[in-house]
C-alpha cells in the first residue's frame, strides 16, 4: 500500500505518464504547426492563443482532407440527422417479441434524444477531426442536471493515457488552467442562499485573488482519473470516495494537503479512442503521420513555384552606375530618366529567367492527391458526390466501391469499440443514475443488451448481406420460372426475409408487424374468406334445401326407397 499522501501519489504519476507521453510530443508539435495550428496544448498556458497562425501552411490540401475525414466520419458514423444506432438483446427469439422490440426502441430513442440536448455532436466532430490529425483524442463524459450528460473535448498534448492489460485506456490524467471564477463556482461549494464560499478546498492565492476581483486569473489544475486500488477502497461502500474510479483534482501550486475535490465514478468517465495501435502502444499512429512527409513536400514544392513566379514576373535588375542612389520606377509603364546614353546605360534583367513550372504544377497535383487518400477524403467525397440520381443507396455504395470501404473497415471496428460502444455504455449508467430507464417487459429479465451500429457507413458494410439475399430470391425466382413450378417458394420462409431485412437495413421496428400481431391478422383474413365462401355458397344451399321440401316422400321413388332403408324399412 502506497502511504504517500494523496497529492503525491497523483503528482507522481502525472509524471510517470508525461514521461511515457514525451516521446509523442516532438511529432505531434510538427502536424499541429502544418495541419492543425490551433489544435495542441503543449503547456498549461497554451490556451486562448489568439497569435497562433497559419503561416506555415503555404498550401491547406492537408487541412481541407481532414476536414473532409472529420465531416465524413460524423455524417457517415454519428449524424445527428439519422438513427446511427440501436439496442438489440443477445437471445434473437427475444428479438422477435413485440414488446421487447418497442422497449429497445423507446430506449434508444432516448439516448438520441439526450445526445441531441447535450454537446455530443459538436464532442463528436472535434474528436473525429483530433484523431485525423493526431490519431488520437480524449473526451470526459460527466454528469449534467439539465441536460443528463456532458462532454469536455481534449485536444492532443494537455492530457496523457494509460490502458489495462487488454489495452483499454482506462487512465486518463489533464493539466489545464481554470480561471479564479471557475475553480469558486466548480469547487467552491457556494450557498445559493447567502452566497458564502467554503474555501477549505481552495489555496489561499485563490481566495486572494477572488478578494482583489481578480476573476479572470488563470491558475493550473490537475486533473486525474484512474482505477481505485482496493487497498483505498472500503468493502461493501459505495459512496464517490469508494467507486471503481478515482477522480482527483488539484491546484498544481496549491497547498500540500489540499484538494479540490476527491470523487469517483462507477463506470470509467474517459473516452481514449486511437486510429490504430500497434503492440503495446498507448497512442495511436494515423493519416497524418503516414501523410507527413507529403504534406511538408507539398508546401516546399509552393515554396517554389511562388519563388519562380516572382523571379519572372519581379527578377532582379541591373541599373547603370549613374542611376546609383536615384529612385527607379520599376512598375509597368514607369519612366525612369537615364544620364548619357552610353553602353550599358540602361536597365535590364540581371539574369533571364524563363522556368517551366509544368513538372513542377504537375507533381504538385500528385501529391495533393496521395494527401487526399491518405485522409481518405476521395472516399468521403466519392459517398456524398456520386454522380447521377441522388440520393444513391448504400447498397450501390457497397457494390461499386466495396474495396475502398474495406480499407476503412478497421479504422470503423476501432471506433464502434473505443468511442461509440463507450459513449452509449456511459449514457446508459447516466439514464438510470437520473432514473429515466423505462420499465423493461418481463421478457428481458436476465438478457444482456448489445449495441448495433446502423449508421450510412456501417450499413455500407452491411450491404453485402443485402445484396445475397436479393440474388437468392432472384435465383428463386428464375427456378420458380423456368420450371413452372411455384413449389419452390416453399423453402423461403418469407416472414424471416421480411424480419431479417428490416434489421439489414435499420428500419423502425414500429414499420414491422410482429409475429404474434401477424398470427392474428392471418386468422382474422382465413375467417373472413370463409365467411365470403358461406355466403357465395347461401343462395344454392338455399334453392336445394327449398327442392327438397318440394319433393314427394309418400310414392315411390328413388328417394322413398332410399330413405326407407336408412330408416331401417324395406
Amino acid at each position: 500500500m502506497d502511504n504517500r499522501p494523496l497529492r503525491q501519489r497523483k503528482l507522481a504519476r502525472w509524471g510517470a505518464l508525461k514521461l511515457e507521453r514525451s516521446t509523442w510530443d516532438t511529432r505531434w508539435r510538427e502536424i499541429s504547426e502544418v495541419l492543425l495550428p490551433f489544435s495542441g496544448r503543449f503547456t498549461s498556458t497554451d490556451r486562448n492563443r489568439g497569435d497562433k497562425s497559419f503561416n506555415s501552411i503555404l498550401d491547406s490540401t492537408a487541412t481541407r482532407a481532414n476536414e473532409i475525414l472529420s465531416a465524413g466520419l460524423m455524417a457517415g458514423m454519428t449524424s445527428p440527422a439519422r438513427p446511427w444506432f440501436r439496442l438489440a438483446v443477445t437471445d434473437e427469439d427475444a428479438m422477435e417479441n413485440g414488446s421487447v422490440k418497442m422497449w429497445l426502441n423507446d430506449l434508444t430513442q432516448l439516448m438520441r434524444n439526450i445526445f441531441a440536448r447535450s454537446n455530443t455532436y459538436r464532442a463528436l466532430h472535434s474528436i473525429y477531426e483530433e484523431l485525423g490529425g493526431f490519431a488520437t483524442a480524449a473526451d470526459i463524459i460527466d454528469d449534467n442536471f439539465d441536460k443528463v450528460l456532458w462532454h469536455t473535448p481534449l485536444t492532443i498534448g494537455e492530457f496523457a493515457l494509460g490502458a489495462d492489460k487488454l489495452g483499454r485506456v482506462n487512465t486518463l490524467y489533464r493539466e489545464f488552467e481554470m480561471t479564479v471564477a471557475n475553480i469558486v463556482e466548480e469547487f467552491g461549494n457556494v450557498n445559493p442562499k447567502s452566497g458564502s464560499i467554503d474555501w477549505s478546498n481552495m489555496s489561499v492565492t485563490v481566495k486572494n485573488m477572488w478578494d482583489s476581483c481578480r476573476y479572470d486569473s488563470w491558475i493550473p489544475v490537475l486533473h486525474g482519473i484512474e482505477p481505485r486500488a482496493f487497498a483505498d477502497r472500503e468493502y461493501g461502500k459505495t459512496d464517490q470516495k469508494n467507486m471503481p474510479f478515482a477522480s482527483c483534482y488539484f491546484e498544481l501550486n496549491g497547498n500540500e494537503d489540499k484538494t479540490l475535490r476527491e470523487s469517483g465514478y462507477k463506470e470509467f468517465p474517459g473516452i481514449g479512442v486511437r486510429w490504430h495501435t500497434r503492440g503495446r502502444d498507448i497512442y495511436g499512429n494515423g493519416p497524418s503521420m503516414r501523410g507527413l512527409g507529403d504534406i511538408k513536400q507539398l508546401q516546399h514544392e509552393q515554396l517554389r513555384k511562388g519563388q519562380a513566379i516572382d523571379y519572372m514576373t519581379l527578377p532582379p535588375i541591373g541599373i547603370p552606375g549613374e542611376l546609383a542612389g536615384r529612385e527607379v520606377d520599376a512598375l509597368p509603364g514607369g519612366v525612369t530618366a537615364l544620364g548619357m546614353a552610353g553602353p550599358g546605360s540602361k536597365i535590364q534583367n540581371l539574369f533571364d529567367i524563363k522556368l517551366d513550372l509544368s513538372h513542377l504544377l504537375a507533381d504538385i497535383s500528385d501529391v495533393r492527391q496521395r494527401i487526399m487518400q491518405a485522409f481518405f477524403a476521395d472516399l468521403f467525397l466519392m459517398i456524398t458526390q456520386m454522380p447521377g440520381i441522388q440520393p444513391r443507396n448504400v447498397a450501390e455504395i457497397a457494390e461499386r466501391h466495396e474495396e475502398k470501404l474495406l480499407m476503412l473497415g478497421p479504422v470503423l471496428e476501432r471506433l464502434h469499440d473505443e468511442l461509440l460502444s463507450r459513449l452509449i455504455d456511459i449514457a446508459f449508467v447516466k439514464i438510470i443514475d437520473a432514473d429515466l430507464l423505462p420499465p423493461p417487459p418481463q421478457e428481458l429479465q436476465g438478457m444482456e443488451l448489445k449495441v448495433e451500429f446502423v449508421s450510412m457507413l456501417a450499413q455500407a458494410q452491411r450491404a453485402v448481406g443485402l445484396g445475397s439475399v436479393d440474388r437468392l430470391l432472384g435465383t428463386v425466382a428464375l427456378v420458380a420460372q423456368g420450371s413452372g413450378d411455384m413449389s419452390v417458394w416453399d423453402k423461403i420462409d418469407k416472414d424471416q426475409v421480411i424480419d431479417k431485412y428490416s434489421d439489414m437495413l435499420a428500419i423502425d421496428p414500429s414499420m414491422i408487424v410482429t409475429d404474434e400481431r401477424i398470427v392474428f391478422i392471418r386468422q382474422q383474413r382465413a375467417e373472413q374468406v370463409k365467411a365470403a365462401q358461406m355466403a357465395e355458397a347461401a343462395p344454392g344451399l338455399a334453392q336445394a334445401a327449398k327442392n327438397l321440401s318440394e319433393t314427394n316422400t309418400q310414392d315411390k321413388n328413388a328417394l322413398t326407397d332410399l330413405t326407407r332403408q336408412f330408416s331401417g324399412y324395406t
